[in-house]
């Protein structure tokens, strides 16, 4: 079993003593249940880091956890503090234009709106409406009549619609949903929709090597069933697949 640690964002390497020893510092953020959060043992858990041990398992590379907070998520990968970033990141043409991406290791869940019951759907249009920054999500929003409001973290769009700060908040599904069906106090409101691309890695432009090894890697357990058989521990039996 390779070596699997989690370390702080702060503790960055150069990029040439990762390749002598052959350590991939795996970026996530660790807040956005179920692709990655920390859980009640202070641990690393979620869809994305069970995947992206079995990755580095199959390619034979030791892998460590770097935890960084989502709005600085890409400058850090590019300025080198981790190599790679796998964090529910949606794969855009903005992004791409920054980092680039392995194909996506998981299909785009449509996004959906949640607010406080007997909120109604009109303040999709002329609400005020919560969002995680710098997500597709946001960029949705900012191109609507509706007022933007974003927040750092997940955890804090759906603390604000319940402090009467925002009239609702949109996020991707997979995340709303386990926390509107366990609420007494939300329900979902409007339609799902599609605003981002499948989910990817994202790693520096400059590491067409370590794209191409993950790549593999993901190619393998989409062909093997690995991958879905994740899918579904993570996200339900009716979540799409591959």
């Amino acid at each position: 079993m390779k070596k699997l640690t989690l370390i702080a964002a702060a503790a960055a390497f150069s990029a040439s003593a990762v390749a002598a020893q052959d350590v991939v510092r795996m970026g996530t953020e660790g807040a956005y249940p179920p692709f990655n959060f920390i859980n009640d043992d202070n641990e690393l858990e979620g869809f994305e880091i069970d995947l992206g041990n079995e990755m580095c398992e199959r390619a034979g590379l030791t892998c460590e956890w770097v935890i960084n907070d989502w709005d600085t998520i890409i400058p850090n990968l590019v300025a080198g503090n981790y190599d790679t970033i796998i964090a529910g990141m949606s794969i855009t043409e903005a992004r791409s234009e920054i980092i680039s991406f392995t194909q996506n290791y998981k299909e785009p869940d449509p996004s959906r709106y949640a607010a406080l019951i007997g909120t109604g759907d009109d303040v999709i249009d002329s609400g005020v409406i919560a969002t995680q920054s710098n997500t597709v999500q946001a960029g949705f929003v900012a191109e609507s009549d509706a007022d933007l409001i974003e927040f750092p973290t997940p955890d804090e769009t759906i603390a604000a619609v319940r402090a009467g700060e925002a009239d609702a908040v949109l996020a991707d599904g997979d995340f709303l949903r386990p926390i509107v069906e366990e609420s007494s106090d939300l329900e979902f409101i409007g339609e799902p929709m599609h605003i981002g691309g499948g989910v990817g890695m994202g790693l520096r432009q400059s590491d067409n090597e370590l794209r191409e090894t993950f790549d593999a890697v993901i190619t393998e357990m989409k062909e093997d069933g690995s991958l879905n058989e994740l899918l579904i521990q993570w996200f339900g039996e009716d979540t799409p697949t591959f």
